[in-house]
């Protein structure tokens, strides 16, 4: 059987082409290489190998694993997961317009906001859940660049990427999708008409909460953005180190195992804290009761991810004390690692993003479900 053959879960085991052809290794080596020597006639003694900023084997060996992934035509590695965002906004030339969806993780919005302010591009924030208004939004604006995150964090909320996607090209602008949360095995925005998808890799795709790492993908290598990108991030220089980059290929051949197991565990979770009586209110896409259910079963599949939130009922007063109750959920901030983490992301964003003073964010990991739902029992009192 081919490789293009196989499931996706074989693909990642074996990080797209292991062992090594020469050595025969099973684990992909390490090239720490920056520079590379030359003949006596002064040509390069491989084509493929000038500097370390683009040439690095084990970064194309990564890209090309997530470019399979994404059913991308190519892929390109950043220092982290906003050097690959905003690589995107670069592209992106003073005087035009940007429409950005609202309520994303902030992180972006307030460096998209900063970003447009210094470069004269209009910007506007609107709500993509909200398909057919957000359609007409992008009629009236004309933007260069739509950006979009599904699922949304930390409210997640759930875009119809082929709706917003259709009305992008219709309106002249490529759809860029932040896709962290669900990871390239549970959505494929490329597969629903975006023109790029990026992902913090320093989340779920590495996965254990110990390196910076960030991927855009796009679906037409020829595209005069993507060309800007990959110059972007060749001259600027937004690279990952060597080390990291072989952490992440790392973390990516168990991709499958771990987005299986966290899914599962994050909808047990949401199931049982839709049940509690000290929970107002469950935002997570894999239940029946979210309001972008039916997008998110017609675009994901496998899963519906690691990341969820919940409104405790009461105050700031009363999330913050469940949160302080909790034992084996550790309280810090990012997700998609193998431990679960909680966040009170109003401690985090405060008054300006809109964020419920009650609501505590969930990252779930891979521990037995029985124990997390255990600890948010004993934390919501029950």
């Amino acid at each position: 059987m081919s490789t293009n053959q196989h499931h996706v879960a074989t693909l990642l085991a074996h990080a797209n082409g292991t062992p090594d052809p020469v050595t025969g290794a099973v684990v992909p080596g390490i090239a720490p290489a920056t520079t590379f020597a030359r003949g006596a006639d002064y040509a390069l003694t491989s084509p493929q190998h000038l500097y370390a900023r683009d040439d690095n084997d084990l970064f194309r060996q990564t890209e090309g694993l997530i470019a399979r992934l994404e059913n991308a035509a190519a892929s390109r590695l950043f220092a982290s997961g906003m050097a690959a965002i905003s690589s995107i906004f670069r592209t992106v030339p003073p005087g035009a317009a940007v429409v950005l969806q609202s309520g994303i993780y902030w992180g972006t919005t307030a460096w998209a906001r900063k970003f447009c302010k210094r470069q004269g591009i209009a910007l506007v924030e609107a709500d993509s859940t909200d398909g057919p208004r957000f359609c007409e939004i992008l009629a009236e604006t004309n933007p260069d660049l739509v950006f979009i995150e599904t699922p949304a964090n930390p409210g997640l909320g759930v875009t119809d990427i082929a709706l917003v996607a259709e009305a992008a090209h219709e309106a002249g602008a490529i759809l860029a999708v932040d896709a962290t949360a669900a990871t390239p095995l549970l959505c494929k925005p490329l597969d629903f008409g975006a023109d790029l998808v990026a992902h913090s890799a320093t989340k779920a795709m590495n996965g254990h909460s110990d390196l910076l790492a960030g991927v855009v993908s796009t679906g037409n290598a020829e595209d005069e953005h993507w060309k800007l990108i990959v110059e972007d991030r060749h001259d600027a220089g937004a690279v990952l180190g060597s080390f990291e980059c072989w952490l992440l290929l790392r973390g990516l051949r168990t991709l499958a195992l771990r987005v299986e197991r966290m899914s599962a565990n994050a909808q047990a979770i949401a199931e049982y804290l839709e049940s509690n009586p000290a929970v107002e209110r469950v935002l997570y896409p894999g239940l029946e009761s979210h309001p972008g259910h039916e997008i998110a079963q017609a675009q994901m599949s496998g899963g519906y991810g690691s990341l969820l939130s919940f409104l405790v009922k009461g105050d700031e007063t009363d999330a913050l004390a469940v949160a302080g109750r909790l034992k084996l959920i550790l309280r810090a901030t990012s997700l998609g690692g193998v431990e679960s983490l909680v966040e009170h992301r109003y401690t985090i964003e405060g008054d300006a993003t809109g964020v419920a003073k009650n609501l505590l964010r969930l990252s779930v990991g891979i521990e037995h479900p029985d124990d997390l739902i255990a600890d948010l029992q004993l934390a919501l009192g029950g």
